[in-house]
C-alpha cells in the first residue's frame, strides 16, 4: 500500500507585547522599547496556507476567520488542527519565534500541544519531516545567515515586505486595524509558500516543470483575493519561475 503524500502548512504568526505580564524597561526618549522576551507575546493573528501532497493549494486564510477570538481560542484552533491533519510545517525563522511563541503562550492557556512534543520531527532541526524553517535551512542551521524573509524573498523575485511591516502591527492592532495585520500576515505567509516551492527545487525534490505548474496553479488561484493582492502584482514572474534544468 503506498504511503500517502505529507501535506504542508505554511504558517505566520503576528503578535503584540502582553502588557499584563510585561513591562518594558524605562528608556530615554526616543529610543525604541526593546524587543519582548518570547513568553511576552500575545498572539493575535496565525495565518496559513495549505498545501496537499502534489504542492496544490487547498487553502490560504487566517486561523478563527470570520470570527471574533481569544487567543486561547487561536492556539486551541491550531492546535487540534494540527493535531488531526498532521501537516509538515513550514515557516521562516519559526523555529527561533513562531513554534516557541505558540508553544509559551498555550503553557499560559492550558492548550495541549501533544503534536508538537510527541513527534520529534517537528523540533528536530535537522529533518524536514515535522517542520521545515526555511530560514534554519538557508543558514546550514547555524552555520551562518540567510536574512530576512523580506531580503530572501527579493532574492528570487517576490516583493518582500508590501505596506507594513512587523514595527506597526502595535499600532495597527490598538487602532482596531486587524484586518490589515492580518492581510500582512498572510503576504508573509504567500511568499514564504513560493520560497518553500522554489527551495523545493534547490533541494532537488521538485523538478523545474513542477514547480513551474506548482507556482502558476497557485497565483492563479489567490489573484481573486485581495488580501494578498499587493504580493501578486509585486512579484516578478519571470524571475520566480526562472530555474535551471538537471
Amino acid at each position: 500500500m503506498a504511503r500517502a503524500k505529507s501535506e504542508y502548512l505554511v504558517l505566520d504568526i503576528e503578535t503584540v507585547p502582553d502588557h499584563t505580564r510585561w513591562k518594558p524597561p524605562e528608556r530615554p526618549p526616543g529610543v525604541e522599547p526593546p524587543f519582548p522576551p518570547t513568553w511576552a507575546h500575545r498572539v493575535i493573528v496565525i495565518g496559513c496556507l495549505w498545501l496537499d501532497g502534489d504542492y496544490h493549494l487547498k487553502r490560504l486564510g487566517v486561523v478563527g476567520e470570520g470570527k471574533e477570538v481569544t487567543e486561547r481560542e487561536l492556539l486551541t484552533e491550531l492546535s487540534r488542527f494540527v493535531g488531526r491533519a498532521r501537516p509538515v510545517l513550514v515557516t521562516y525563522n519559526g523555529r527561533v519565534f513562531d513554534l516557541p511563541v505558540i508553544a509559551l503562550r498555550s503553557l499560559s492557556h492550558g492548550v495541549p500541544l501533544g503534536w508538537y512534543y510527541r513527534d520529534k520531527g517537528v523540533r528536530y532541526r535537522y529533518s524536514d519531516q515535522g517542520h521545515l524553517d526555511l530560514c534554519d535551512w538557508l543558514a546550514d542551521h547555524g552555520a551562518t545567515r540567510s536574512g530576512s524573509l523580506d531580503a530572501v524573498a527579493r532574492l528570487i523575485g517576490l516583493p518582500g515586505k508590501v505596506g507594513v511591516d512587523g514595527s506597526q502591527v502595535e499600532g495597527l492592532y490598538r487602532a482596531g486595524q486587524l484586518a490589515a495585520i492580518q492581510s500582512y500576515c498572510l503576504s508573509d505567509v504567500v511568499q514564504t509558500a513560493l520560497l518553500f516551492l522554489r527551495f523545493r527545487v534547490l533541494q532537488g525534490v521538485l523538478s523545474p516543470a513542477k514547480f513551474r505548474a506548482a507556482i502558476t496553479k497557485i497565483i492563479d488561484e489567490l489573484r481573486g483575493d485581495e488580501r494578498v493582492a499587493p504580493v501578486l502584482g509585486g512579484t516578478d514572474l519571470v524571475q520566480l519561475a526562472d530555474v535551471v534544468e538537471a
